[in-house]
């Protein structure tokens, strides 16, 4: 009888303590509802610009202004988190959220000692004082978080956990998570830490202010010091590589983090989503971190407000692997901000391979034609070589290696600069005109305006046996379309990349076997440089983004030593260009037909042999002026003699007495041995002479 009682009053004491409990659970899963954690599907993590293969190239700061990068554990040295677990919580992989034994352990010692020895503290707790900061270290807050982590372990798995830790975890100032922590203090990031850095993470997050390295580092490497000792004793590292890793001198320097690709970074900003967002381009950081130093160091060298714009692409492709807006984003007085990559300049002399090309196209010239380089009349437009000066006969190779400026008109009158107009826009190129005007012979020198990424479109067709592609960085939108034309037919790109390989390049630059071309606008305002190899092309931009004129800013001496080292500096190995295709030929001039001998087009168009060029003419001083130098100044200015027609070499005489030397140029300068009338005059190769009288005061 008694035990029949003894029995019901056990099963209904049961029943009781499973209703208390079920009721409990229920009260307490409708609480876990009611008051879930704040733990949002996405961090607010920084807005990050990478590379092609994910590396980060730049990165924006949090709208509360943090650096904050989103953490995943293959970012991150599994030496470092098997560091960060064994130090803050060892036993994180077994519990779910509070370590008791922890607990009782951290309770014991507050009791012996009469003070907090340990906290006891959770890796899941720490997430739940991250997301919701505590107002003071009483009991409350304490159980608070204890509750959060049961809460924090039934929503996440121990790898969410851990990765929202290394993303949110404090490191000092507005550092915040691991990967922002280590590239500011080591400069890298932190999937390959050594073993004091590791330990150095590891301590930070305690005291972030306090251990910072940047401010107090003895307090840094005492912390660090702790760290790698806990490790000895756990069995995780050994005494001999501890005391290796004490030994290591952390810098107490804090690094800006990566900010490399800025123009093209803030093309890409608007297109983040609040929150953070991963954003790509197909620049490749190692490519983006040699040039970038190219141009800033170009631009030291060449002086102030000058800057420098450079574009490398893979021709194959379109991509482009590198591209520098300035030199330096942040330099007001070169206005770095602009990218010049995107400006509309005068392009110079770098279209004339394509003016040769079209001419190869229509069998018009072979690269042994001969052509002259003299003072032509082109129905008033009169072009002028760069230095003033003519070469006569010439070899269409000649004239296109020496980029001499009448040889190309003369070829460009004959082609057509509306054809030379349309194959640009074939190629998805669309140089801009004079407002309400056809395109004209001057666009052959420069007559014209292209930004630096549509030449280097240009010449990626020629590195690309004459087909070009649309070049793209990743900015564009996804639905913008991308387009492979033919700039020019094989045979004809051979020959102008043969005769582009041969060009000279700059004293002191690395052989390494391009081919290139440079130009210079009018009013030395813009000098160009565009390159390729078998490969990859690159082109260069420099100039003052005012357009102002830069006395002695050229092509070949300001522009292609930066694109030979652009090239060595970008890490890209050397691709050869491409051998002479079967069926191309390049004749010498005795092989020549009789129609590729001499160039000259008559109104027909037709080959024909070039008319004689007409006597020479002292333009400058006229006949009976008076000229005013200074004479009773010991210093007096010599005067500058100019003539048009003739043929070179050009002799100068001065009341019959000649001046030194005979010269091609028709430039000559005479300085005169005292006031009054003096006689000037001039004779060209054909015994022809001009004379002028003028008076001298």
């Amino acid at each position: 009888m008694l035990s029949r009682k003894f029995l019901r009053r056990a099963a209904v004491t049961g029943i009781s303590f499973a209703g208390l409990a079920a009721i409990t659970a229920a009260a307490l899963w409708q609480l876990d509802r009611a008051f879930p954690p704040p733990l949002p599907a996405a961090l607010t993590v920084s807005t990050e610009v990478q590379d092609r293969d994910g590396q980060l190239l730049r990165a924006f700061a949090t709208p509360d202004g943090y650096w904050r990068l989103a953490t995943s554990l293959d970012q991150v040295d599994k030496q470092f988190v098997d560091m960060l677990v064994t130090y803050e919580d060892k036993r994180f992989w077994d519990h779910q959220g509070i370590d008791v034994l922890a607990l009782a352990r951290a309770a014991g010692q507050f009791a012996t000692s009469g003070h907090i020895v340990s906290g006891g503290s959770t890796l899941s707790m720490q997430l739940a004082r991250l997301i919701e900061p505590r107002d003071s270290r009483s009991l409350g807050s304490k159980i608070k978080q204890m509750l959060r982590a049961l809460q924090i372990e039934r929503r996440l798995s121990k790898r969410q956990i851990l990765e929202r830790y290394l993303t949110l975890s404090p490191y000092g100032g507005n550092l915040e998570g691991v990967r922002a922590a280590s590239l500011a203090y080591f400069g890298k990031e932190p999937k390959r830490l050594t073993v004091s850095e590791a330990a150095l993470l590891v301590a930070l997050p305690q005291l972030p202010e306090k251990r910072r390295p940047d401010r107090n580092l003895e307090i840094a490497h005492a912390a660090r010091d702790r760290v790698l000792t806990r490790m000895v004793s756990a069995g995780l590292l050994g005494e001999r590589e501890a005391a290796r890793a004490a030994l290591d001198d952390v810098s107490g320097l804090r690094r800006t983090l990566p900010a490399l690709a800025a123009h093209a970074a803030y093309t890409m900003l608007p297109k983040a989503i609040p929150g953070g967002q991963k954003l790509q381009l197909t620049i490749r950081k190692s490519v983006q971190e040699g040039l970038e130093q190219v141009a800033k160091d170009a631009a030291a060298r060449l002086g102030p407000r000058l800057s420098v714009a450079i574009v490398l692409a893979d021709a194959r492709t379109g991509d482009i692997l590198g591209e520098v807006g300035s030199a330096d984003f942040f330099d007001a007085s070169r206005s770095g901000w602009i990218d010049m990559t995107k400006v509309v300049r005068s392009p110079g002399s770098t279209l004339k391979p394509f003016i040769y090309g079209l001419a190869f196209e229509q069998g018009l010239v072979a690269q042994e034609t001969l052509i002259e380089d003299s003072p032509a009349d082109f129905s008033g437009y009169r072009p002028k070589n760069f230095d003033m000066g003519y070469q006569g006969d010439v070899s269409i190779r000649q004239a296109l290696q020496l980029s001499l400026n009448v040889p190309a008109i003369r070829v460009l009158d004959a082609v057509g600069p509306a054809q030379l107009m349309a194959r640009f826009r074939q190629a998805d190129v669309t140089p801009i005109l004079p407002v309400n005007e056809a395109p004209g012979l001057a666009i052959g020198l420069g007559g014209v305006g292209v930004t630096l990424r549509d030449l280097v479109q240009l010449y990626a067709g020629l590195a690309n046996g004459g087909k070009a592609h649309t070049l793209h960085d990743g900015t564009e939108p996804a639905n913008a379309e991308r387009s492979t034309t033919t700039i020019l037919d094989g045979q004809a790109n051979w020959q102008i990349t043969d005769i582009l390989s041969g060009v000279k390049p700059p004293q002191g630059a690395a052989q390494r076997g391009i081919a290139y071309k440079t130009g210079t606008s009018y009013g030395y305002r813009d000098a160009w440089s565009v390159g390729f190899d078998g490969r990859y092309v690159l082109g260069v931009w420099v100039g003052r983004p005012d357009a102002g004129a830069v006395p002695g800013l050229s092509g070949y001496v300001s522009a292609a030593p930066i694109l030979f080292e652009g090239f060595v500096r970008s890490g890209l190995a050397a691709v050869p260009l491409p051998s002479q295709p079967a069926g191309v030929r390049r004749p010498k001039r005795e092989e020549l037909p009789v129609t590729l001998t001499r160039f000259g087009a008559g109104t027909d168009g037709l080959v024909q042999a070039t008319p004689t060029e007409p006597a020479p003419t002292i333009i400058f001083p006229p006949d009976g002026a008076r000229v005013d130098l200074g004479t009773s100044s010991a210093d007096a200015s010599p005067l500058v003699l100019k003539l048009q027609g003739g043929r070179a070499p050009f002799r100068w005489l001065a009341n019959g007495k000649p001046l030194v030397g005979i010269d091609r140029r028709r430039t000559a300068t005479w300085q005169p041995d005292g006031a009054g009338y003096s006689t000037l005059t001039v004779i060209d190769a054909a015994g022809r002479a001009a004379s002028v009288k003028v008076f001298v005061e």
